[in-house]
């Protein structure tokens, strides 16, 4: 599939999908807008990963922010959904607020009391 009928694709099933639930979605704001055609990405949300979508990586590697590990799971949890290939373009520093997003879904509820 080249990366403009992905783009598409992607495109067609966002506009089918039920809107969000604000409560369950961390946002990250970007410093480096992503281009998608002739739209301009400047937020992404994330949800909480179940463990079906964590499935081939690492908790290790997550933990860690290796953008293999990365680059695997941001398309699965996050809106609008992107391609692996947008998210191997994204600017480094965004990429890193991404990866803390996703590495707090994976802190216990008890940690994140204490870090408060």
């Amino acid at each position: 599939m080249t990366d403009k009928t992905e783009t598409q694709a992607v495109e067609k099933a966002e506009e089918q999908a039920p809107a969000p639930k604000a409560t369950n979605y961390n946002t990250v704001t970007l410093d480096t807008p992503l281009m998608r055609g002739k739209t301009e990405v400047t937020e992404i949300q994330f949800r909480k990963p179940n463990a079906g979508e964590l499935r081939g990586v690492s908790l290790t590697d997550l933990l860690q922010m290796q953008t293999d590990a990365l680059v695997t799971v941001i398309p699965r949890i996050s809106l609008p959904s992107l391609t692996a290939t947008e998210v191997r373009t994204m600017d480094v520093a965004d990429l890193v607020q991404c990866g803390g997003e996703i590495i707090s879904f994976l802190l216990p509820k008890r940690a994140k009391e204490q870090a408060e």
